[in-house]
């Protein structure tokens, strides 16, 4: 079974979530790494693993990054990653998959299911690597997993959402 290492230099692990109801503040996480093994083509036998560095979190505001990073978020010191494991990846059509796994975050581990997309195949030039790409959407609700901080506004609602959607483009090659 062919291993295939995510490259951190061509994937962006993203996520947005409804701030103040009525805008999204967007961020990523820039430290992570990851496995797909299996066939690219083909991932209805594949296995996918995925850790993120939470500390690693940027959302264009220091203040808030820090916050996130806090007790009242992702706790980093005591859970410095965020960890995905598959437990089964079914075909749904051509090139589309439902990827289900397990999502470890802050120590709470969930069931999630993410839509999975092959985007293809294709070769470095100079003919001496190949690279698969993958785009992978789905949504969490961050509550599950203890993420329960928030403040009630005098207008009615909550500062932060509840849903975050999660939007990961991905490229992968084959380890050497």
């Amino acid at each position: 079974m062919t291993t295939w290492n995510i490259d951190t230099a061509h994937t962006n692990v993203g996520f947005t979530v409804k701030h103040m109801m009525v805008s999204r503040v967007r961020g990523n996480f820039n430290d992570f790494e990851g496995t797909i093994k299996g066939d690219p083509e083909n991932l209805a036998n594949a296995k996918v693993q995925f850790k993120v560095n939470m500390d690693s979190i940027n959302t264009n505001n220091e203040h808030r990054d820090n916050h996130l990073r806090s007790a009242d978020f992702f706790e980093v010191e005591k859970y410095p990653t965020m960890d995905f494991e598959s437990t089964k990846i079914v075909e749904t059509s051509e090139d589309e998959y439902d990827l289900v796994g397990n999502l470890t975050i802050k120590g709470v581990t969930k069931e999630v299911t993410f839509k999975a997309e092959f985007e293809g195949k294709a070769v470095m030039p100079g003919g001496e690597q190949e690279v698969a790409g993958f785009t992978v959407n789905g949504s969490i609700n961050r509550e599950d997993f203890g993420l329960t901080w928030n403040q009630a506004l005098e207008t009615g609602g909550f500062v932060v959402g509840s849903k975050i959607k999660i939007t990961l483009e991905l490229e992968a090659n084959p380890a050497a």
